[in-house]
C-alpha cells in the first residue's frame, strides 16, 4: 500500500528498521501503529542494544524504514528466518517456514535416492 508520498504506509505486523535517538539499530516489527500521533509500538527482535531485545518500544513512524518481505531460496535463509520466528514468538510464520525447510530436505532425500 503506499500513500500519498509514495512511501510504503505501515501497518501492523510489518517488519521495520529503525534507529533510535541514541543512534543504536533495531530491527523488530509493528505491534501497534497510530498514525494520528505518528508512533509505532516495535517489539524489538535485534539490537546494537542487546537490552532492549524483545521488548516493546515506541517509535516515531518516521524514524522507521518498512522492510520487504524476504525471498527465501536457500535453507540457510529458511534456518535464519525460523529463529527470527522463534524470537517474535510468530508461530504461524514458524510453522510455514518449517514446512519449507522440510519440503527442501525432503527433494534433498528424494535427488540423493
Amino acid at each position: 500500500m503506499l500513500s500519498n508520498n509514495q512511501f510504503p504506509m505501515l501497518e501492523t505486523g510489518d517488519w521495520v528498521k529503525g534507529n533510535l535517538l541514541s543512534g543504536e539499530l533495531i530491527i523488530g516489527y509493528i505491534e501497534s501503529l497510530s498514525n494520528v500521533e505518528g508512533v509505532a509500538k516495535v517489539t524489538v527482535v535485534t539490537s546494537d542494544n542487546k537490552d532492549i531485545i524483545g521488548r516493546t518500544i515506541a517509535l516515531l513512524t518516521n524514524q522507521l524504514k518498512h522492510l520487504p518481505a524476504a525471498n527465501v531460496t536457500n535453507k540457510e535463509q529458511i534456518l535464519f528466518l525460523i529463529d527470527l520466528a522463534l524470537l517474535s514468538g510468530d508461530e504461524e510464520w514458524f510453522n510455514e517456514l518449517s514446512a519449507k525447510l522440510h519440503s527442501i530436505n525432503q527433494l534433498v532425500k528424494e535427488v540423493n535416492a
